[in-house]
């Protein structure tokens, strides 16, 4: 079973955090630092259906390494932070070589990073639950 409801967002990379807008001649700003962007269209992560069906939930925190044209170094993947199921951190992780980024980028320019990269595994709420008189 696919999760539908895994979120990929890019924590501050390791290389820096937070960094301010650049004024560009045009007058718009463009910032300084864009962290790289997942481009898969589906999500490569399954969930387990074992805990699918035992209602677990929980967060994966991988920590992953994008050089300059957007490809994983595959060998500097790892977990940074444990969702407390391993087999939610192995599904995590056995997604990994399917995903696909466009390359973080510096002043304009793509650039290489390592990143932290949550993926929530959540079980979708029934559309009818909220709506009990």
């Amino acid at each position: 079973m696919r999760s539908r409801w895994w979120a990929l967002t890019v924590l501050l990379p390791a290389c820096g955090g937070p960094q301010a807008e650049r004024a560009t001649p045009g007058g718009t700003a463009t910032p300084a630092f864009e962290p790289p962007v997942v481009i898969n269209a589906e999500s490569p992560v399954s969930y387990p259906p074992d805990l699918y069906q035992q209602q677990v939930e929980g967060t994966v925190v991988l920590r992953l390494h994008v050089d300059e044209n957007g490809v994983l170094t595959g060998d500097s993947t790892k977990v940074a932070e444990s969702s407390g199921y391993p087999g939610l951190d192995s599904a995590a992780l056995r997604a990994v070589p399917d995903m696909r980024f466009a390359p973080a980028r510096r002043g304009g320019q793509p650039v290489a990073t390592t990143f932290l990269l949550p993926v929530h595994f959540r079980r979708q709420a029934r559309s009818n639950e909220g709506n009990r008189p």
